[in-house]
């Protein structure tokens, strides 16, 4: 059986994310040997605001036609933000299929492009965990408890720190 293009294209990324000595805070692996589905664990450098310290478990599925489509990421550690759902499933414009939003409020240029990459990808969750988009929220009592009570919203946040440490 042939392999397909983005079989081959994510196993050297893969490998390229594995041996990359600047990306110590990610490390990435296989979910039974299947390239289309990776176990990521995130560890959050201590001068990310909330979610400094903490090490989240996350899984990266890359359909089939990447990159043309983009994967989806689910986090597996319990994650208080606005931007992830309560299930785990993180709302990010990169992800967004790449076309024009038809609420208007994204433009096709913010989604997902094919040039993006699982470490861009990792990379742009870490950012969005120290700046969450609170205007258009996945998660929308994470999203208000942001903005109205940021000492509650940081308490909560910590706690999941403290949990993803346990883990």
């Amino acid at each position: 059986m042939a392999t397909r293009p983005s079989a081959a294209l994510l196993q050297r990324q893969l490998k390229l994310m594995q041996n990359d000595k600047d990306l110590s805070n990610i490390s990435c692996g296989l979910v039974h040997d299947n390239i289309y589905e990776w176990d990521v664990m995130l560890m959050i450098s201590d001068d990310c605001k909330f979610y400094g310290g903490g090490f989240f478990r996350a899984r990266l599925s890359f359909p089939t036609d990447y990159p043309h489509a983009p994967p989806k990421m689910r986090f597996e550690s319990d994650i208080w933000h606005p931007n992830i759902y309560p299930d785990g499933n993180v709302c990010i414009s990169i992800l967004h299929p790449p076309k024009d939003d038809e609420y208007g409020y994204e433009s096709a240029s913010e989604r997902w492009l094919p040039v993006h990459t699982p470490e861009t990808i990792l990379i742009s969750v870490i950012s969005m965990l120290s700046s969450p988009n609170d205007e258009s929220p996945a998660n929308i009592e994470a999203a208000k408890q942001w903005r109205d009570d940021p000492a509650a919203f940081k308490k909560r946040v910590r706690k999941c720190v403290r949990d993803s440490l346990e883990a």
